[in-house]
């Protein structure tokens, strides 16, 4: 797993699993702790995700509610999905919302 911090959004390249948790989980709170604004995590190029990636996203969505801020996924795709949904962690997880086009 490579992060990419770019400002709030971190980037998010590999297999987001078990295995690289703890250092997604230090880049989520490293940006919640700057408190200057909220932080979005871009899923775009993230192949595959376990349940304890997931659950680590809910419990950081949490943090950064009650914090006063947001905590956004943006892009995640279909096997971040489903996986959100296998594990009923999708309504725990707030995702970027994207304006149709014509």
């Amino acid at each position: 797993m490579d992060i990419v911090v770019d400002g709030h959004t971190l980037v998010l390249h590999g297999d987001f699993d078990v295995r690289s948790t703890g250092k997604v989980r230090s880049a989520i709170y490293e940006r919640l702790e700057v408190g200057e604004g909220d932080v979005v995590i871009d899923m775009s190029d993230v192949t595959a995700i376990d349940a304890t990636a997931l659950r680590l996203l809910a419990v950081a969505t949490r943090a950064a509610w009650l914090s006063g801020h947001h905590l956004t996924v943006r892009n995640p795709g279909p096997a971040v999905r489903r996986m959100a949904h296998l594990t009923r962690l999708a309504h725990a997880i707030e995702v970027e919302r994207v304006a149709a086009t014509a």
